[in-house]
């Protein structure tokens, strides 16, 4: 058993497809093929059930790849160490990043960073900021952007506020509350919104606003993506509340978009997170990029 096929069985594992895999690995099929079922012959065991147009793990597949994993993770990290020990950073760099984060232009960052570590391979991923630091808790993710209600910071990670940011309604230009110099929430409770949605950091933010306030309010539309909101918003089917430092810069390209304070509205702080036991050399790289000063800075959060 290696490495080499190791890696060949997770990406099987991933795709569900040997074309693909092979592809993946830069190998021909029958080559891939043929490491795999001398692997199955060594092992005593199936790790794939095969058909015509399927491949599922089976059982003691499934037992397999999650070791594998785990031996590769191993082995690229050793190789990273080794590389960081001459003073070069390789490796790969897992990065979540919610949709809505403003407080650091994330491909900027990415550009400048891989201008400093061309060797190191970096993967980016969005997704909910919840999602994100259980997957950096986990160690699928080595760092993520998130923002998350004031009230709630991630836990379980090392992690740095980056900003502090207030929600502002936006409603369609031709709305009656377009223009208006500032709104409270009870002012617009009786509107129809447009809303992330529901159990979602991102939708937390204006439930605990509006419940803490004592008030309830008509979510009508959800959409886990913020262009369809402003879509729906700018249609006059709804209005929402948005965090204001990812909103401005959007509503000023966008007519049919107005932006109105909110005296007692959501706030929420974009957090830097990473995992706090023994960061690869690529994480404490972006760390430098970022300015913090690296895995021993004090946290923000437990």
């Amino acid at each position: 058993m290696d490495l080499q096929q190791m890696r060949y069985v997770v990406a099987v594992a991933e795709t569900r497809n040997f074309t693909r895999a092979a592809e993946r690995c830069f190998v021909v099929q029958s080559s891939l093929s043929h490491r795999i079922a001398g692997l199955e012959r060594e092992l005593g065991v199936k790790l794939f059930a095969r058909s015509s147009r399927r491949v599922e793990l089976t059982p003691a597949g499934a037992a397999f790849v999650a070791g594998a994993r785990e031996c590769l993770a191993a082995a690229d990290r050793a190789a990273a160490d080794a590389a960081d020990a001459t003073g070069v950073v390789r490796g790969r760099l897992a990065v979540g990043v919610i949709v809505t984060t403003a407080a650091v232009d994330v491909p900027e960052l990415l550009q400048r960073y891989r201008a400093r570590h061309p060797d190191v391979r970096v993967a980016l991923r969005s997704g909910r900021s919840d999602e994100l630091a259980a997957a950096v808790r986990g160690g699928d993710l080595d760092i993520a952007f998130l923002g998350v209600p004031e009230s709630a910071p991630p836990l379980g990670v090392e992690a740095v506020a980056l900003d502090h940011d207030e929600h502002v309604l936006v409603v369609a230009a031709g709305h009656r509350l377009a223009g208006a110099p500032r709104v409270t929430l009870r002012e617009i409770a009786e509107e129809t919104f447009v809303d992330f949605v529901s159990g979602t950091p991102a939708r937390a933010q204006s439930d605990q606003a509006f419940a803490a306030a004592g008030l309830v309010r008509d979510v009508a539309y959800e959409a886990g993506v913020v262009e369809l909101i402003t879509r729906l918003i700018a249609r006059g089917l709804g209005i929402a509340l948005l965090p204001s430092a990812f909103i401005r810069p959007r509503a000023a390209e966008d007519p049919g978009l107005a932006l109105v304070p909110v005296v007692d509205g959501p706030r929420r702080t974009e957090y830097l997170v990473w995992n706090r036991f023994n960061p690869s050399p690529a994480t404490r790289a972006m760390l430098g990029v970022l300015g913090v000063l690296g895995a021993g800075a004090p946290s923000t959060a437990s």
